[in-house]
């Protein structure tokens, strides 16, 4: 139990980092990164926080993951309440400053793409579910064999495309974070070497026969 409990630090622990890379890009004040464009065009046309715009565009997703036949796990769900929950609590706080000079938001977004790897790899390492959009990264890896590098790139492009036209924020940065996720996060992942096709993920059912299990066995 003791493991199953140090999977959830970990599991949280990677929605938080993850959450703080974002903010940090955001903070940057060069371009929201490509989904952040999409959650504030969503924001501005529903009147709604970013971060619930994240929870939204979530839930969206993760019909797609279930439809492409990606596991959905526990981790996969509170990643949707939590990323979104997390990013409003940072922004409102405002522990991360606003960057006022270019060579500085440059230090910081790329800081933030190294701190997302890293979120991304803790949290995903778990087993208990990628989230929705990194889910969809594994599952068209898996289905394409293309590389995570590609396969991040292409999505982070079409989301930029959807959210810029709804009206979200897109300067220099946006394009460094389109073209840089997917590097950023492959770079991690091989620093930590994982490799993501590796990973069997559990799933909701999964998480039910096991807590049965436990139960039983007290």
């Amino acid at each position: 139990m003791k493991n199953e409990i140090f999977k959830y630090i970990k599991l949280f622990s990677g929605f938080f980092v993850c959450s703080l890379g974002i903010v940090i890009i955001i903070r940057s004040n060069l371009g929201f990164s490509p989904w952040d464009v999409l959650h504030q065009g969503i924001s501005k046309v529903g009147n709604i926080t970013i971060g619930q715009a994240s929870i939204l565009v979530g839930i969206l997703v993760i019909t797609l993951d279930v439809f492409l036949g990606e596991r959905i796990g526990s981790g996969t769900i509170f990643n949707i309440i939590f990323i979104g929950s997390f990013m409003d609590l940072i922004l409102f706080s405002n522990m991360i400053p606003l960057s006022h000079h270019p060579l500085v938001g440059i230090s910081m977004m790329f800081m933030g793409l190294f701190i997302l790897g890293i979120g991304s790899y803790l949290y995903i390492s778990t087993g208990l579910g990628c989230g929705p959009r990194d889910a969809l990264m594994v599952a068209l890896t898996k289905k394409t064999n293309f590389s995570v590098m590609f396969i991040r790139s292409s999505i982070e492009i079409t989301v930029l495309v959807l959210g810029y036209f709804l009206g979200g924020y897109a300067g220099v940065g946006t394009v460094i974070t389109a073209i840089f996720t997917g590097s950023f996060i492959q770079y991690v992942f091989k620093m930590f070497n994982f490799d993501v096709k590796s990973v069997t993920h559990r799933n909701i059912k999964d998480e039910v026969i096991f807590l049965k299990t436990y139960i039983l066995k007290k």
